[in-house]
């Protein structure tokens, strides 16, 4: 099947550029000292994830307890990494059972959730990895003090059914920052403060195996400057309107297959809308050209002042702002090679928000 023959709205992905985008992250990997874990929740798809680990990824990140037990339900054993906080006793319960036949880590940054994974873990009989995640700008999650991670590392070591791995930094506040100077400046005041951290911890007799963060935005940067072991990048296969300013090494594979629908005097407007692209990060663009203003509402978007003339009923591609959000918005992914449609895959991870 010919692409422009998917009714729309319609996720497709380019196969041969994400494979090209693999090759890229994979071949900079190899020349560093880093591993990369890739981040699920970029694409939610059990048949990405195994491609990725396929390629080179030890293993795969998750930003919630179901995407982990998505990915367990799809055969798929690896090293995950759960990395946030989960706190709700429920969730520990699952939790704890859902390690019992995998390895699992994941995130703490209080004292009182270190015992209450020991408690639930205890029930099962189970154990899984810890990382302490140290809050290194983002103003988010996180200990802030050496003397503070020091304290949550001293309740984990009293933990029978806890593994100390190592630490979680993760600077998202600088992932999509374009001016490259700014970015550098604040990753090297952000690596300042990890390696205090790690000096701290030196002088305590505490070993850390992990040093895990990073983004697609600060891979590079983050793989060859010996701090980071761990690269948690996701974006990279697929690539998206806000990295395309960053003029990173990624070309965009994920497109928003639309139809135009009405046309007016400097006026596009397409049959996708917030329902199908995520607006999270900014509005989509269409590929191949400019335009001027772009409008959003539920079920389509404006384009003003498009630089190619189009007819009612043509079929075009936007690239997304943000391809995380555009994802979960899908219960489908096409892959496509040479405009055609090689394979229907569903978005099995789509909606675990929990």
């Amino acid at each position: 099947m010919n692409i422009y023959d998917l009714e729309t709205p319609a996720l497709i992905v380019d196969l041969d550029v994400l494979e090209g985008n693999s090759r890229v992250m994979m071949e900079a990997i190899l020349k560093s000292k880093a591993n990369l874990r890739p981040h699920f929740k970029s694409h939610k798809c059990t048949e990405l994830a195994k491609f990725q680990l396929k390629n080179g990824a030890i293993g795969l990140t998750c930003a919630k307890l179901s995407e982990a037990e998505a990915i367990v339900r799809s055969g798929i054993s690896c090293d995950l990494l759960i990395a946030n906080q989960i706190v709700e006793k429920s969730k520990l319960d699952k939790l704890a059972a859902l390690c019992k036949n995998n390895t699992l880590t994941v995130c703490v940054d209080c004292v009182q959730n270190v015992y209450d994974l020991q408690a639930a873990l205890e029930k099962q009989d189970t154990d899984i990895g810890i990382l302490i995640e140290y809050e290194i700008g983002m103003e988010r999650c996180g200990v802030r003090t050496v003397e503070e991670f020091y304290e949550v590392y001293q309740a984990v070591k009293k933990c029978s059914q806890l593994r100390f791995r190592g630490i979680q930094a993760y600077a998202g506040h600088i992932s999509h920052e374009v001016d490259c100077e700014k970015r550098l400046q604040t990753i090297e005041e952000n690596n300042k403060n990890l390696c205090s951290l790690i000096g701290f911890l030196t002088e305590k007799g505490v070993a850390v195996e992990v040093v895990s963060g990073a983004s697609t935005g600060t891979a590079f940067e983050k793989m060859n400057e010996g701090i980071y072991n761990e690269i948690q990048a996701g974006s990279y296969l697929f690539l998206d309107d806000c990295y395309n300013k960053m003029g990173l090494k990624f070309e965009n594979s994920l497109f928003v297959l639309t139809t135009v629908v009405s046309k007016k005097e400097n006026l596009l407007v397409v049959d996708a809308g917030v329902k199908t692209v995520g607006v999270d990060q900014g509005l989509p663009s269409i590929k191949g050209e400019t335009c001027g203003k772009v409008v959003a509402s539920e079920e389509h978007f404006q384009f003003h002042n498009p630089s190619k003339q189009h007819e009612i009923g043509e079929k075009i591609l936007l690239i997304p702002a943000h391809c995380c959000s555009t994802n979960n918005l899908h219960e489908f992914l096409y892959f496509v090679k040479d405009g055609v449609v090689v394979k229907e895959v569903k978005i099995d991870g789509r909606g675990f928000g929990k």
